[in-house]
């Protein structure tokens, strides 16, 4: 039966039997009122009463079984960033819950909002090493926005109902929240209550930024001569695309984004100048030591974006909007910073900033630009021989999806190829591990994604290597029927550490040659059908055959075996040292 969301409407409880509730009874009600429509997961000894409650709420929840924890969590990484809503992830204890950390840890990182409900042993049990006990509220401490163990069944409303406020709330990201099974199959004492009404006072993030920050980061932005805006992920999940195209619009600014807020700008609008970082454009990066008011948006100055920091914008003042203050000064020190959400900032700027166009300064991107096509990019897309290369695959499936396709990267040199030459046309189109860098991310996270948008094309756009870290989700994605679309782009390599090797370790290539399986077997034996393309003249006709399915589909693209990805700067290098051939 094909996996789909819909509205859930919260059945009432008749308050006669509301006292009679278990602890599993109300964690699936505590769900159901809080909207949450589908859950991804896996059962198992310690969660086991949740899931026989989950038995009589299947009309309100939807369970999506995957093939292993890790899948749960990237699903519900894939399906939260579709939504802007908490995927929600459940497993059992010890192992189930290890194999869950790898998403965590990756969702902490790209602020994704998540709640993961993990079954304990029983509460007589805890510290005695009993059957796949394990500390997983130790473990998850560090890559969790919060975590809380529950022992006691009365307590497991209000706990989801925080749960759920602090992942979806300031800067997103996961929580994980711990049941005994001794809560779970307990009878609750007092009547359940659920409310979303929430109010920490250890926790308040600033939504509105102060008025005086507003002005004097419009004061720097209205003097500047050579302004350059970085848009990150924060704009997406504030929602502000609208305003981000207004401001710049307005002000005639340049506007790169990053990695992780790639699809915040229509890649054909005139002002959008590419994104900066290890792999980025020529004139991004470069220009980026040239400008004289850096205006970040939701962006966090990662490493990758950065490279050696005290290199980085000297000579700019920098204007910092980011809704998480321990972000400010942390990399790069703020001139101006405005502590708040990227939608309610942008709009507080607007009446602020002057109309502007900026012509002389945005040319000089148009100049770097022309070089990177010269050097790169019609090497990537025009080429003699019958090799495929994975540029001109990715250009082949923007143009036949008109940039309106969702692309699901796992990582590695097709990731950055992938996000180089998609052009993506509509919000909400690039969903990749960033922060982390998780191999095997994306096809669990395709699946995801599409159970949160039904109605969009989803692709997979994903390596040899890291396709063969969680394949087995291919089941996941076979037994739901949802029409997800597969690409391995598979050069026979782990292709970015066998650049690095070849660029920085004097070509000697140490255990990076893959050995692959029959890719299309494989998917075959789960029921998916596939076909491999490795002569150019037939990858136009296999696109299509991905394309036009209405069922899940695998293409294997065999692509150019030691192709290389630029530009590159290197890691640590200053953002003006690129490499481009």
């Amino acid at each position: 039966m094909a996996a789909q969301t819909q509205t859930m409407t919260a059945e009432p409880i008749a308050k006669e039997t509301q006292q009679f509730l278990s602890g599993a009874q109300a964690i699936m009600q505590s769900l159901v009122e809080q909207g949450v429509d589908t859950i991804f997961g896996y059962p198992g000894g310690a969660i086991m009463p949740t899931y026989d409650a989950l038995y009589d709420y299947q009309d309100s929840l939807k369970h999506i079984l995957v093939r292993h924890e890790q899948g749960a969590g990237h699903a519900a990484q894939g399906y939260a960033r579709m939504t802007n809503r908490a995927g929600v992830a459940m497993v059992t204890s010890g192992p189930g819950a290890t194999n869950l950390m790898t998403p965590i840890a990756d969702a902490m990182l790209d602020s994704t909002p998540m709640v993961c409900i993990v079954g304990q042993v029983k509460g007589n049990l805890l510290g005695t090493d009993a059957f796949q006990e394990c500390d997983i509220i130790g473990m998850s401490m560090p890559v969790t926005k919060w975590n809380y163990q529950i022992v006691d069944a009365n307590e497991i409303p209000e706990i989801l109902a925080k749960a759920f406020y602090i992942a979806e709330s300031g800067r997103p990201g996961p929580v994980l929240i711990e049941v005994t099974r001794t809560a779970q199959t307990d009878k609750m004492t007092k009547p359940f209550n659920y409310s979303k009404e929430i109010d920490i006072i250890s926790y308040r993030p600033r939504v509105v930024p102060k008025q005086e920050h507003v002005e004097a980061a419009a004061k720097l932005i209205n003097a500047a001569k050579k302004p350059y805006i970085l848009a990150g992920h924060g704009v997406l999940l504030a929602n502000a695309q609208d305003e981000l195209n207004q401001f710049i619009e307005k002000t005639g600014i340049p506007v790169a984004t990053t990695l992780l807020g790639m699809s915040a700008v229509d890649a054909d609008h005139p002002l959008y100048v590419g994104w900066p970082g290890m792999h980025g454009n020529y004139g991004a990066n470069v220009l980026t030591n040239e400008c004289d008011v850096l205006i970040a948006i939701g962006m966090r100055f990662d490493d990758r974006i950065t490279g050696d920091l005290t290199t980085y914008a000297k000579q700019a003042k920098v204007v910092h909007i980011e809704i998480d203050p321990a972000e400010i000064n942390k990399n790069v020190i703020a001139d101006a910073p405005v502590v708040g959400d990227a939608k309610e900032a942008l709009k507080a700027l607007l009446p602020l900033v002057k109309n502007n166009s900026h012509e002389e300064w945005r040319a000089e991107f148009a100049k770097y630009d022309a070089v990177e096509y010269e050097k790169i990019t019609k090497k990537d897309i025009f080429h003699e021989g019958d090799q495929i290369k994975m540029g001109e695959a990715v250009v082949m499936l923007s143009n036949k999806t008109k940039g309106e396709a969702v692309t699901v990267t796992d990582v590695g040199q097709h990731q950055m190829i992938a996000n180089r030459y998609y052009r993506f046309k509509k919000p909400f189109s690039s969903i990749t591990s960033g922060g982390a860098g998780t191999m095997g991310f994306a096809l669990p996270a395709a699946f995801g994604a599409k159970v949160g948008a039904p109605n969009r094309e989803v692709i997979a756009i994903i390596g040899d290597g890291g396709f063969q870290m969680t394949l087995q989700e291919l089941g996941t994605i076979a037994q739901s029927g949802l029409p997800v679309k597969i690409i391995i782009l598979n050069n026979n390599f782990l292709g970015m550490v066998r650049q690095w090797q070849q660029l920085f370790f004097e070509k000697r290539y140490s255990f990076v040659e893959l050995q692959n399986p029959d890719f299309i077997t494989i998917a075959k034996g789960f029921g998916i059908a596939g076909h491999t393309v490795s002569d150019r003249s037939q990858l136009s006709e296999s696109l299509d055959t991905l394309l036009n399915s209405d069922k899940p589909y695998l293409l294997e693209i065999i692509c150019e075996k030691e192709e290389n990805v630029f530009p590159m700067v290197p890691a640590g290098a200053c953002v003006t040292n690129v490499i481009l051939e």
